[in-house]
């Protein structure tokens, strides 16, 4: 009797769950600590209620193992994973009710940690959103990318189709610091290609005002995104194909909502705001709402870059990659029925 077992694919990572709960943790940590030092500790406060939403949660659920069940890290990752992508003006109530939801409905409800279809955080986000969607719209009012949206839909565009230079007509500041170092790299390293890098790039890694706190913690998020990167906490080719193909479809595309035309879009503004790195390498990359296979996760990549990009371009959302996310999570049932069928059956069947 022939008694092989036809075992659906398995995501096989260098680092244990923990672990990685563990490295994702430190990573949105960094940005949230960047952010909170201009906001007089706002940014963390809303870490810590999402926290003790999520962990409060947790313990309720796993009464018997609770030393376990909060010792596997899910549940902290997922607080400042959602803290990440939550405006740092928020009311900190909205992000412990978030972290309830995440655990209780997002997580739990579909069986545990691995079994969720969506990234609980992304969930948590989309709740809070959804349910108190004034609020949430006032705490994020003021920040250059509701600025930047709103000057396009009030008809201001730039021939190049730079959304930097739609930000300067409306105030985007040049600080010393930033003119010193943009002169200081574009007589240095940018001289032997002859290019330049206009004034106002490095304010995103130090903005201030309201904002989504990924982006206020830019520079810490990227110390974070190669401590990931180098412990290999996720493969490395999932961001980089996702930034890959969203870069593509800025620089072909992306200028044309700001007035240019095709070939134009500014690819470094789109990677240094909107959430995009922390999204990728964090979102993008979770092995439990993804696909298994390897042309599976192709798929949804591609998919949820082109989402991220129509959410971002022609429909202005600044949480653009949130959005997408969730819709790429959405269609993941269907692409592992897929993956299942072409792959796994097939096998089963020839072996048989």
């Amino acid at each position: 009797m022939d008694l092989t077992l036809f075992q659906k694919p398995q995501v096989n990572l260098a680092r244990s769950t923990p672990g990685r709960m563990y490295l994702v943790s430190i990573c949105a940590f960094l940005s949230i600590l960047q952010s909170s030092l201009s906001d007089n500790w706002h940014s963390l406060l809303i870490a810590l209620a999402a926290a003790a939403g999520t962990m409060g949660t947790e313990l309720l659920f796993n009464i018997k193992d609770r030393w376990y069940s909060i010792k596997d890290g899910s549940a902290l990752a997922s607080a400042l994973i959602l803290t990440l992508f939550l405006p740092n003006q928020l009311n900190p109530l909205y992000a412990f009710l978030g972290g309830i939801f995440a655990m209780a409905i997002i997580k739990h409800s579909f069986g545990g940690l691995g079994s969720n279809w969506v990234n609980p955080a992304a969930g948590a986000w989309l709740f809070i959103r959804s349910a108190w969607p004034e609020a949430f719209n006032h705490s994020i009012e003021g920040s250059q990318l509701l600025r930047l949206a709103a000057s396009v839909e009030g008809g201001l565009t730039d021939r190049l189709g730079s959304p930097l230079a739609i930000l300067k007509i409306n105030g985007w500041p040049i600080r010393t610091l930033d003119a010193v170092l943009s002169s200081f790299f574009n007589d240095t390293i940018f001289a032997f290609s002859g290019t330049s890098l206009p004034q106002g790039y490095l304010n995103f890694f130090s903005p201030g005002g309201p904002g989504i706190i990924a982006d206020r913690g830019l520079l810490f998020l990227l110390l974070g995104t190669i401590l990931i990167a180098a412990s290999q906490a996720c493969r490395f080719w999932l961001p980089a194909a996702f930034l890959l193909v969203y870069a593509l479809l800025v620089r072909i595309f992306g200028a044309v909502t700001f007035g240019g035309h095709f070939g134009q879009g500014d690819v470094l503004f789109a990677m240094l705001s909107g959430g995009t790195l922390a999204g990728a390498f964090i979102l993008v990359t979770d092995p439990a709402s993804g696909p298994k296979s390897t042309p599976g996760y192709i798929v949804f990549i591609c998919l949820t870059a082109l989402f991220t990009f129509l959410f971002r371009y022609p429909g202005l959302d600044p949480f653009s990659i949130v959005t997408a996310v969730l819709f790429g999570n959405a269609l993941v049932p269907l692409i592992r029925r897929i993956e299942n069928t072409l792959y796994y059956e097939k096998r089963k069947n020839r072996e048989q």
